[in-house]
């Protein structure tokens, strides 16, 4: 007999990129696809995957049958590893509250896929509200509902470029070179101008960290430079950057009508991850 399932969604981070790991802001929000893990406490085996198993047994669960089926793309900068941690930290702490869900998923990404990354993805998808964004203050974990401007067009755009975050530079970063802090005290105050920002104004803020997201920390490359270059001379493209963790996945665009970028996905602000029992 099925037992739970959990269901956690993906994350788009507006801006705020590569903060949380050094005392910054951020402004994400969760979405949809989403990912599925289901517990069947009556069977004896666990997935067969390995990593699935170990996240499981990292986490202390007991013998019973994981099933994962997701939706969100791998290595496209849309957190399905966090996706996944979160459901599994779910799953086996039923009564933890969400930021504690949020730390122990952030704890079982460090230990078993060993990415070093901050709390930026398991806060956004532990504590999202429908129709909300979040600021999250990472100095203190503060986290503020702000709701979805009306007048912002978002669009995804897929590189096309995988890559998993633990074989690249990003756990590598340094919060202590003259460049990161750079980038973290120019970036907080692009997240700070977007609260109530219209959407030229976020473009142009969407452009200047993408700057700063390959000049100071050095994430991108020139696959990625070349379509960013592309979907900035659109036409109705107000602004672009590449969002995530860096090195491929997925670029964030903000339009004026919602004909333009029309094969892109459009992510609209969804609730947080759950249990369906």
């Amino acid at each position: 007999m099925v037992a739970l399932t959990i269901l956690a969604p993906a994350r788009v981070n507006i801006i705020g990129e590569h903060t949380d790991r050094f005392g910054g802001l951020s402004l994400p929000f969760a979405t949809s696809p989403l990912l599925r893990l289901t517990v069947d406490s009556d069977s004896d085996g666990l997935s067969g995957d390995a990593i699935v198993d170990a996240l499981w047994g990292a986490a202390g669960g007991q013998s019973a049958g994981i099933t994962v089926d997701s939706d969100i793309p791998i290595g496209a900068g849309m957190s399905s590893s966090a996706a996944l941690c979160t459901a599994v930290a779910m799953a086996t702490n039923p009564n933890m509250d969400s930021m504690g869900l949020a730390k122990e998923a952030q704890r079982l990404e460090h230990h078993v896929l060993g990415t070093k990354c901050g709390l930026l993805d398991q806060i956004a998808i532990t504590h999202a509200q429908s129709g909300s964004m979040m600021l999250i203050d990472f100095q203190n974990l503060d986290v503020t509902q702000i709701r979805f401007p009306d007048g912002w067009r978002l669009r995804l755009v897929d590189t096309g470029v995988r890559r998993n975050l633990s074989e690249t530079a990003y756990s590598g970063i340094q919060p202590d070179s003259g460049a990161m802090r750079l980038h973290v005290e120019t970036e907080n105050a692009r997240v700070r101008s977007a609260i109530g920002a219209d959407a030229i104004t976020l473009g142009r803020l969407l452009d200047e960290s993408h700057a700063s997201l390959r000049d100071n920390v050095q994430v991108s490359t020139s696959e990625i430079e070349r379509q960013i270059s592309s979907i900035r001379s659109t036409p109705g493209v107000l602004g672009v950057r590449l969002m995530g963790g860096g090195f491929g996945g997925m670029l964030l665009a903000v339009v004026d009508s919602d004909d333009v970028l029309p094969d892109a996905l459009c992510p609209i602000p969804s609730g947080p991850a759950h249990s369906e029992k």
